[in-house]
């Protein structure tokens, strides 16, 4: 059991350092490509951050446990929506801004649709994938338009993101292209370090798969998110608490189960796609019903968040 524990921690931690090499290696070779800070921010950010899902749901499919692979998507978002806001909101009440929020949560929304119907066709292969892809591609392109016409606080905040990933301006191309490599290394090692170990693991705690990726898996490759989200709250920017959880949502069922897809069919399992898939679905409803009704998420709605995800895991404890 020890030495599951340390693949587990292990592939976390190199997850962690591999995806944070990545953005910054690439952060830097965009400003020297002289692409924007804005649609750095909205595609290198957004994708290098997830990293980490993508890598463990990758190896997940091509190691045949479809349960990990699916688990680790589907628990994430879950994870980040009652997780990582409930914690951000009791901290600090979140405030929502209604213009940028309208763009967003038609995205969040739509993918979430999307994610499902392709969970209900019980294997999601390559068409699935590609809509999926196709949707993400189309939401960065309506992101990048809307927020290049004119200044928003959205387009603020991408740029935001960039400069939270600094590189110092002298590093030269070698470097930056050994980050990027290094970092993807990383991130392949470890998510096969914690694919292996989350096998392992479920095995000997006589549980599934999935049960495995929707709760290990999942709250581990979300701490990330759940430190940079508590990170900016402490320092008073609830919009980039709020504009980190929704794009990562975003990413990871588009994006990452659409990449994933693409790579190796994934046999979803009937548990799944039975309960998890929709209690996805309504912890996403239930967010942008919250955050549209006062433009805020109180610490209250924070506290009920959190206790939803407690007793969603101890559903998934003992089911």
């Amino acid at each position: 059991m020890n030495e599951t524990f340390l693949l587990v921690a292990g592939g976390l931690v190199l997850l962690a350092v591999g995806g944070e090499l990545l953005v910054r290696g690439a952060v830097g070779m965009a400003a020297r490509l002289g692409i924007s800070p804005l649609l750095a921010g909205l595609t290198i950010v957004g994708l290098g951050t997830s990293m980490p899902e993508l890598a463990t749901s990758v190896q997940a499919a091509l190691a045949g446990s479809p349960g990990i692979a699916l688990g680790n998507v589907v628990g994430s978002n879950v994870a980040n929506i009652l997780l990582v806001l409930g914690v951000s909101a009791l901290i600090r009440p979140l405030m929502v801004n209604p213009a940028s929020f309208a763009r967003d949560s038609i995205a969040m929304g739509g993918s979430a649709l999307l994610a499902t119907v392709a969970v209900l066709l019980g294997v999601i292969g390559w068409l699935p994938g590609v809509v999926l892809v196709s949707a993400l591609v189309g939401y960065i392109w309506w992101a990048y338009t809307s927020e290049s016409a004119a200044p928003c606080p959205e387009g603020a905040r991408h740029e935001a993101e960039v400069k939270d990933h600094p590189v110092p301006p002298d590093t030269g191309p070698v470097v930056l292209v050994g980050m990027i490599i290094a970092g993807l290394a990383a991130a392949i090692f470890g998510a096969g370090y914690l694919v292996d170990g989350a096998t392992v693991f479920a095995s000997a705690a006589g549980v599934s798969e999935s049960v495995i990726g929707l709760t290990v898996v999942a709250i581990g490759t979300s701490l990330p998110e759940l430190i940079a989200c508590v990170v900016a709250v402490l320092r008073k920017h609830a919009d980039v608490a709020l504009g980190n959880v929704v794009g990562s949502c975003i990413y990871n069922l588009c994006g990452i189960l659409g990449a994933t897809a693409l790579i190796a069919p994934i046999a979803v399992p009937d548990e799944i796609a039975g309960f998890d898939i929709w209690v996805m679905l309504g912890v996403t409803a239930l967010l942008i019903v919250q955050l549209r009704s006062g433009w805020k998420l109180s610490r209250a709605e924070g506290g009920l968040l959190v206790l939803l995800y407690a007793g969603y895991t101890v559903l998934l404890a003992i089911r």
